[in-house]
């Protein structure tokens, strides 16, 4: 089937080719991604959409001299296989296999790194001026801004300095109409508008000085190819509009892109996701924000959700689906995001603002200077907290508890269950003094019954769960179900007491006071980075007080870690039940 696909293992060679060849290319290569993810997962949407784009780039540019980013990263499958990775793509997103996501330590033709979204038009810039302060003036630099990457602040930053310089920035934008959800907002009317002919305003590309050209089809090759190659001799910062269909050459991908936008396994030949055996189990921790926010927003008309286009993966779209004139997916805008949210609060709104960890890391300032500072009591949900797995180092949120924890008047809370995550909701929507980041993981809780009546949660409150006599693990969060799991697989634990402390700040000092009084030695243990996160905080707290306990922090260690399973990863780490049980083991017998 891959007759030709198999001879590629570089551009280089693919521009040896003629035009007729490269046709069958593009349906070797779809084919090829198809089968891969099938079995392997990962994304597919994406890669599928622009198969005719990447293959008339690397025929057209002399990659990797040209300098080619991607953006959002999802899209380069193809551009993977075609540089020098197909017999390694079935390790696609697997520990120790690629990165889903182009990665400069991976290859050469990985110009930049790419797993947020919007950054491409910044950084092809930035190694444009460099190629003109250098004095080359035949490096070509190429963005390709697709999957609704081209609506967030950035891109829009990156486009009005890009127009007023004379850098050899070709800014591609791959016009899909969705993200991971459908494209929301006045910019994608804008652009629907404009693949119509029936905008009615100045073009806003060449407004922003760009030489513009398009729409054109974005599955035909042949004149991709013959488009890129007249624009290769054009001089200036200058904008391709590409039209594609997200999921191309998968029917069900085309018909249902938000699914198959990463699908799971699925039938290769059939298109058909394939359905795990039904077994009952508990539920995930964004369907408990899900329907627990629609629950409180029934009672309480002061409740709004929002999210940056992430309704399906965060769950708000339940409440955008029965009370959508309260609920806004906003796009691919965490800043604007947190800010909206701080203008409602000032209002006497409720707002739930929805982000994932690692995104909120894009909106910071706005979380210190609009929320925090005013003491506006904005309600952070961040799900994907600690290690995600596949995605890896790009989308692990194992910062949010270091980066938050310093910021004055700001509460932080991390459920170890589903009824703490939907208490501390319930909590929080009956008024709170100061702002709240509630952090819980991606993936299933541990209690099947989790739908119990509604408990106020006492702020700054923390349990006990086992009472011993020697050493303490003080626990945050969702990490405390591997440790339990950890004592179970220990004979003796009469020594051991665990604590849930669940508030990171503010801290149950009462609690704490009793705890290093009462025990030898202190041991944290968190999914979260080790400097500047729980640890630290208890640590600060023992320095303060002079205590002279032994004190082992346990967490992420200073490093970015890859990709793989989440209980792969926490064995590298050391965090996985397993590895839990031998170290207290050790220190029992120490």
């Amino acid at each position: 089937m891959n007759k030709i696909l198999n001879t590629i293992n570089s551009p280089k060679a693919l521009r040896l080719l003629n035009q007729n060849d490269l046709l069958k290319l593009a349906e070797e290569l779809r084919y090829f991604i198809i089968n891969v993810v099938a079995t392997k997962e990962g994304h597919l949407g994406a890669s599928l959409g622009v198969i005719e784009l990447t293959i008339a780039i690397h025929y057209v540019f002399n990659t990797p001299k040209d300098l080619l980013v991607w953006d959002v990263g999802h899209q380069a499958y193809g551009h993977k296989i075609l540089t020098g990775r197909r017999q390694n793509f079935e390790t696609n997103r697997q520990f120790g296999g690629l990165s889903g996501f182009p990665n400069r330590k991976e290859s050469l033709f990985d110009a930049f790194g790419v797993g947020h979204s919007s950054t491409s038009i910044s950084a092809a810039l930035g190694m444009a001026m460099a190629s003109k302060l250098k004095g080359d003036h035949k490096t070509q630099h190429v963005a390709v801004i697709g999957d609704a990457s081209i609506a967030s602040g950035m891109a829009f930053e990156g486009l009005n300095h890009a127009g007023v310089t004379n850098c050899n920035i070709l800014v591609i934008l791959n016009d899909n109409a969705i993200g991971i959800d459908p494209s929301v907002g006045a910019l994608k009317q804008y652009l629907t508008s404009v693949k119509k002919g029936t905008q009615k305003q100045d073009n806003i590309f060449e407004a922003l000085n760009f030489n513009y050209f398009g729409p054109i089809d974005g599955h035909d090759l042949p004149l991709l190819i013959k488009e890129l190659k007249r624009l290769k001799q054009i001089k200036g910062p200058k904008f391709l509009h590409v039209m594609t269909t997200k999921g191309k050459g998968l029917r069900q991908a085309e018909e249902n892109q938000v699914t198959y936008h990463a699908p799971g396994k699925f039938n290769k030949d059939t298109g058909e996701l394939i359905t795990k055996a039904y077994t009952h189990q508990p539920v995930k921790y964004q369907d408990v924000f899900g329907y627990t926010i629609v629950e409180l927003a029934k009672q309480n008309d002061k409740i709004i959700g929002i999210t940056p286009a992430m309704p399906t993966g965060s769950s708000l779209k339940y409440m955008m689906e029965e009370i959508p004139e309260r609920a806004f997916d906003v796009g691919i805008a965490e800043q604007h995001a947190v800010t909206f949210a701080a203008g409602l609060a000032t209002q006497g709104m409720i707002p739930f603002c929805n982000i994932y960890s690692t995104f909120l890391q894009r909106a910071y300032d706005q979380v210190i200077h609009d929320v925090a500072l005013q003491n506006l009591p904005v309600i952070f949900c961040l799900d994907r907290a600690g290690l995600v797995g596949e995605d890896g180092a790009t989308h692990h949120g194992v910062f949010d508890l270091a980066f938050l924890r310093s910021i004055p008047n700001l509460i932080i809370f991390a459920p170890s269950n589903e009824i703490d995550l939907r208490n501390i909701m319930y909590t929080a929507q009956l008024g709170l003094e100061h702002p709240i980041a509630i952090r819980y993981p991606r993936g299933r809780g541990v209690i099947i019954d989790w739908k119990q009546p509604f408990s106020k949660i006492e702020i700054g409150k923390s349990l006990c769960l086992i009472k011993g006599s020697k050493t303490a693990i003080l626990s945050i969060g969702s990490i405390v179900k591997n440790i339990t799991e950890a004592l179970d697989l220990m004979e003796d634990i009469t020594s051991y007491s665990l604590y849930d402390m669940r508030f990171v700040k503010p801290l149950d000092e009462r609690m704490l006071h009793n705890i290093f009084k009462t025990h030898q030695t202190i041991i944290t243990i968190e999914d979260a980075s080790i400097i500047g996160g729980f640890g630290s905080a208890i640590a600060e707290f023992s320095a303060k007080h002079n205590y002279k306990n032994n004190l082992i922090l346990k967490g992420i260690p200073d490093q970015f870690i890859e990709h793989g399973s989440v209980l792969e990863l926490q064995k590298s780490v050391k965090l996985d039940p397993k590895s839990l049980s031998l170290f207290l083991k050790k220190m029992t017998d120490y």
